[in-house]
């Protein structure tokens, strides 16, 4: 295999990204469905997957080609080896963090590791943020009678966190979240005049993003926080932040998404007072 070839599913990812714009029109069909559903990718047959994306089986050859894969049986080994590595357990993870500290490293190189990790989410979202993005989610936030905070999974943390520091800065919000299951009934209330921000990256919590579609529905702008311009919560967002975090023994960081979400959650806070004192003025 030639060496510029994708061999691991980030790699090709950020080729696939990289090359998002350049891609003809049935070649981004295919490679947009194959990041939001890589398991699919990974297990399924041309005939199937090729069903599913709504291309012809002939696509899925052109689309490895373009990669520079002899064939979609080469690209489609990238994507078992990625779920061989995900579906691994925390359990499993947690044994390979032990023997690290027990091969002689010590339980200090295992927070060095997820500091690094941590650093390098940070310092990726640092130089890549969009300025005038971040201005306008804060501007469209700011405006809105109450923000709901939408995410399931791992994001969740996030959205708690998001909930608790709009309540300290006494801004109305909801956090999308029932033990009675009665998520459709909080959606209802949402109007235009309230905004939303998502949180979900892949692979995508699938009631994470029926939500933001039935939201999007009902004419209430969305802000999102995702990884991928493929990602199904871009289609629904007004505005949209593209944060890929790194991972230290399979435990993927938080740390650039919970900055993200801090700069949006007191950003809108001073908005808002700004807004108040030049009322007042």
């Amino acid at each position: 295999m030639d060496e510029r070839v994708p061999r691991d599913f980030e790699t090709l990812r950020a080729t696939i990204l990289d090359r998002r714009e350049s891609l003809p029109k049935r070649i981004a069909q295919i490679a947009a469905y194959a990041l939001d559903n890589p398991d699919d990718i990974a297990f399924g047959t041309a005939a199937s997957i090729a069903a599913s994306a709504g291309v012809q089986p002939s696509t899925l050859i052109r689309f490895a080609q373009q990669l520079g894969f002899d064939g979609f049986t080469s690209l489609q080994q990238v994507f078992r080896e990625r779920l061989r590595e995900r579906n691994s357990s925390y359990d499993e993870r947690l044994q390979a963090l032990r023997a690290k500290a027990e091969g002689g490293a010590g339980h200090r190189a295992i927070f060095d590791g997820f500091v690094a990790a941590a650093s390098t989410s940070l310092n990726d979202i640092s130089r890549t943020l969009d300025d005038a993005h971040l201005e306008e989610a804060i501007s469209l936030l700011a405006k809105a009678q109450t923000i709901y905070v939408l995410a399931k999974r791992r994001s969740y943390p996030v959205a708690t966190y998001i909930a608790y520091a709009l309540g300290k800065l006494k801004i109305r919000n909801q956090l999308i979240e029932s033990a009675a299951g009665l998520n459709a009934e909080m959606i209802a209330f949402a109007t235009p005049a309230d905004a939303v921000i998502a949180i979900s990256f892949s692979p995508y919590a699938p009631a994470t993003i029926e939500e933001a579609r039935t939201i999007s529905e009902q004419g209430v702008p969305i802000v999102a926080i995702t990884d991928s311009s493929f990602s199904p919560l871009a289609q629904f967002a007004r505005v949209w932040f593209e944060v890929a975090e790194a991972d230290f023994a399979g435990f993927r960081s938080l740390s650039a998404t919970m900055a993200l979400a801090m700069a949006l959650t007191v950003g809108v806070g001073e908005k808002r007072r700004d807004t108040t004192r030049r009322r007042k003025a």
